[in-house]
C-alpha cells in the first residue's frame, strides 16, 4: 500500500538529479556539444533513463529551464497579478528577484548559452522568449501600465517598450558572465543604483516613491 507513493518521490527525485545534470552540462559543454550519455552519467543513471523522462536533448533543455527558470517567472506573474498598493513596491520586488534568483547564480549562465548557441538552434530561443521573455515583459508593462493608471508613474514609452526597465539588471548579466574574473561588478550596487534611475524616471510629477533600499 506505501509502494507507490515511494516510487513516485524516487521518480520525482530522480527527475530532479536529470536535470541538475543537464544543466551543469549545457553550462560547460554548451547545448551542441552537450550529450545525452554525458548528462546520464552526471546524473548516475543510464542513458536509457534519461530517454524515459525525455525524448530529446531540446526536450531535456525545455525540461531544464521549465524547472530552473520559470519558477522565477511564476513568481513576479504573482506579484503583478491583480496589483494593489504602490506600482513601484511591486516594480522593486520584482527588480530585486530578477537580480538575487537570476543574476546572482547559475541561472545567469542560461543568458550565454542562448546569445552563443541560440542562433543555431532557433527552436531553443523560440521556446525561451515565449516561455520566458514574453511572460517577464508583459508583466513589467502591466505594472508600467498600473503605475500610469494611478497617477504614480508618468506616461512613458515604457508601455511600448518595457523591456527598457530589465536594461541594466541585462547588462550585470552580460557582465558578470564575461569579465567577473577580471573586474567583478557589486550586483548590489548596481541594483540599488538601476531601482533608483528606473523609479525615478518612471515617479510622476509629485508623486511619492519609496527610496530604494539596498538588497
Amino acid at each position: 500500500m506505501n509502494r507507490q507513493p515511494s516510487q513516485d518521490g524516487a521518480k520525482s527525485e530522480r527527475h530532479r538529479e536529470i536535470i541538475a545534470a543537464a544543466m551543469q552540462e549545457f553550462y560547460e559543454q554548451g547545448f551542441a556539444a552537450a550529450r545525452l550519455d554525458a548528462i546520464a552519467e552526471r546524473a548516475g543513471v543510464a542513458k536509457g533513463t534519461v530517454y524515459l523522462y525525455f525524448d530529446s536533448k531540446e526536450a531535456l533543455f525545455e525540461g531544464a529551464v521549465r524547472s530552473v527558470i520559470l519558477p522565477v517567472i511564476e513568481h513576479i506573474e504573482i506579484l503583478a497579478h491583480e496589483p494593489t498598493g504602490l506600482a513601484s513596491d511591486l516594480l522593486k520586488q520584482i527588480l530585486v528577484t530578477f537580480y538575487t534568483q537570476v543574476i546572482a547564480t547559475d541561472r545567469r549562465r542560461l543568458l550565454r548559452l542562448l546569445i552563443s548557441e541560440g542562433p543555431r538552434f532557433p527552436n531553443i530561443l523560440v521556446f525561451y522568449h515565449r516561455e520566458v521573455v514574453a511572460k517577464a515583459v508583459s508583466v513589467i508593462r502591466s505594472l508600467v501600465s498600473y503605475g500610469v493608471q494611478r497617477g504614480e508613474f508618468r506616461t512613458t514609452a515604457a508601455v511600448d517598450f518595457p523591456m527598457a526597465i530589465f536594461g541594466a539588471a541585462i547588462a550585470g548579466a552580460v557582465w558578470t558572465i564575461l569579465f567577473e574574473d577580471i573586474d567583478p561588478i557589486d550586483l548590489n550596487g548596481l541594483c540599488e543604483t538601476h531601482l533608483d534611475i528606473v523609479l525615478n524616471g518612471l515617479k510622476a510629477p509629485m508623486a511619492e516613491l519609496q527610496t530604494p533600499q539596498r538588497i
